[in-house]
């Protein structure tokens, strides 16, 4: 099940979320919050001590339940640094939260994994963008 919740005045980007969720992570009980940057910043610091402000948090509250915040403004922002729109930017950034919450980490083998998931939901692959930092504030 996908609960989800948007803390900001920004419509949502249009994803199939539930789906993505059901294919990753089958059977979990999600919450997907979309903030701005005040309160994901906040909740950065708080859950992992880290003082700036997120793309993408994702952390367990239960066996098989999580939560997902996505900062929308941070996602606009950096969605051309990706080479993506900024829909499919939310839509990655969903993904690479649930992938987080699998258990996998930062790396080529989780990169792969993003994309084809991308891919697979949206129908369109992004851009490769050359010289972008890998992995830059998506922990």
């Amino acid at each position: 099940m996908l609960d989800t919740r948007n803390f900001t005045k920004s419509p949502v980007p249009s994803f199939p979320y539930a789906k993505a969720l059901e294919t990753v992570l089958p059977g979990w009980d999600m919450s997907l919050v979309f903030a701005g940057e005040t309160r994901s910043q906040s909740l950065n610091i708080r859950l992992r001590g880290k003082d700036y402000v997120p793309n993408v948090l994702s952390y367990e509250i239960g066996e098989k339940s999580g939560e997902i915040v996505i900062c929308l403004a941070v996602a606009k922002k950096q969605a051309p640094e990706y080479g993506m729109t900024y829909t499919q930017f939310v839509g990655f950034l969903f993904i690479h939260g649930c992938l987080h919450l699998k258990g996998e980490r930062h790396g080529a083998t989780m990169e792969s994994k993003e994309r084809l998931l991308l891919k697979r939901f949206t129908n369109t692959s992004p851009t490769p963008t050359p010289n972008v930092p890998k992995n830059r504030n998506r922990n």
